[in-house]
Order: C-alpha cells, then structure tokens, then sequence
C-alpha cells in the first residue's frame, strides 16, 4: 500500500462482454435442451446486462465483508468484460484496522479486493467482479484480484503461518475460479507489476512456502 496512488478512475469503460444469443440457442437446441437453470446462469452474459448482486455478499466463504469506498474501484462484470488471469500479493505497511480505514476514504485513491490479517481474517472489501485500483496499473488492475496482508516488509515476524495458511486458501480458491494456473507468473507481487514504485511484499516474504501452500489448496479445491 505505503504511499497514494494516483486515483485511476477513469469515465470510459470498455465494453466486451461475449454476445450470448439465448434465444437463437434455444431455438437450436430446442427448450428441452436448455434447462431452466442453464438459462438462469446465462442471461446476465448478453451484452448490456450485469451479473446479480446482493448487498454484502462475498465471494469467498472464509472472508468477512467490510466496503471500500467506491471512489476506488470501478464497477464491472468480470470477467466477461475484462478477463482475470493474475493474482496481486500487497504488504499493508500498517495494521489490519488502518487499512481498513484508508480503503474506505474516498480521497485515498486506492483499495484491494481483500485484507488478510496476521491471525488468518480475511475482509472482502470490493466484489471481484470489479475493478479495484489497487495495482497502480490499469491494465494490472482489469485483469487481477488484490490481495492485502497486514504488516510491514521489514518485518518478517509478521507473516505469521496463520496469514500465509488463510492467504493460500483464499488465492487457491480465486484461481479455481477463474482457472488461473498456480505460478509465479500468474500469482504475483505488487512490486512485479511494470510501472509501480512499490516494494511490496518485500524480501522477507517466503514465495516458497507461500506457493506450495497454494498448490496444496488448490489441491483440495479440485
């Protein structure tokens, strides 16, 4: 997190999403093939329509919500509008609670989609369905989910096994979902995002045992 980012809010939004034609489908496949559900998770995929939402949902069992502020994110439907395929590790350089607190300023600019605390907490503040600015790339910030861990870079005493243990589960399940592959090119430091001036997770972060317990949850998840 350390210093501000520059807010990334920008006006125009991309529109992609992948034209579903229901009805020519049903009327290819007959209305025996298309089942009541089928539809049912299809018809928010027709251009101009978003997904379903319900105030306060989360979109990992484990996690807690507490909202962001909505001056740093961006409304979108991913991934039908923009793909997922990255996973961002940030270090908070401050507590748990801070965080929370300048994720919910609007005039900060800046937010992750999740903070994970050192006893294993994990807080959802922004759906993964959207835009969070957390990257300091806009390209970075379309295409991942953000990760906060409580705690400073020179402070290795604060990457507790519960973190890492919570971490690993909720980024396994995220690369479950979006079929993201367990590496290193695909789950990443904020430092490793091109054009950031941020350190984050720093040196005393263990990628090593970090990525095994990943593999390992990812694992029990498939």
């Amino acid at each position: 997190m350390g210093a501000r980012r520059a807010n990334e809010k920008d006006a125009d939004r991309h529109i992609g999403r992948r034209a579903l034609l229901i009805g020519g489908a049903a009327a290819a496949a007959g209305t025996a093939v298309l089942a009541r559900d089928e539809l049912g998770r299809l018809w928010w995929r027709t251009p101009g329509v978003e997904k379903p939402r319900k105030e306060g949902e989360v979109d990992y069992a484990g996690a807690r919500w507490v909202a962001a502020s909505d001056a740093n994110w961006r409304r979108a439907d991913r991934p039908e509008d923009y793909g997922v395929d990255l996973v961002v590790i940030h270090v908070t350089q401050g507590s748990f609670d801070s965080a929370v607190k300048v994720f919910q300023d609007p005039g900060h600019g800046a937010a992750a989609h999740y903070i994970v605390g050192k006893d294993g907490t994990v807080a959802q503040m922004i759906r993964e369905l959207d835009v969070a600015y957390h990257a300091g790339n806009r390209d970075y910030n379309e295409r991942s989910v953000g990760i906060e861990h409580e705690g400073f870079v020179d402070r290795p005493q604060d990457f507790t096994a519960e973190m890492y243990e919570s971490s690993a589960r909720l980024t396994a399940r995220i690369c479950a979902r979006y079929d993201i592959p367990v590496d290193r090119e695909h789950i990443i430091g904020h430092v490793e995002v091109p054009g950031t001036d941020h350190t984050d997770p720093g040196e005393h972060w263990d990628w090593d045992r970090y990525m095994k317990l990943v593999r390992k949850a990812r694992t029990a998840v498939a």
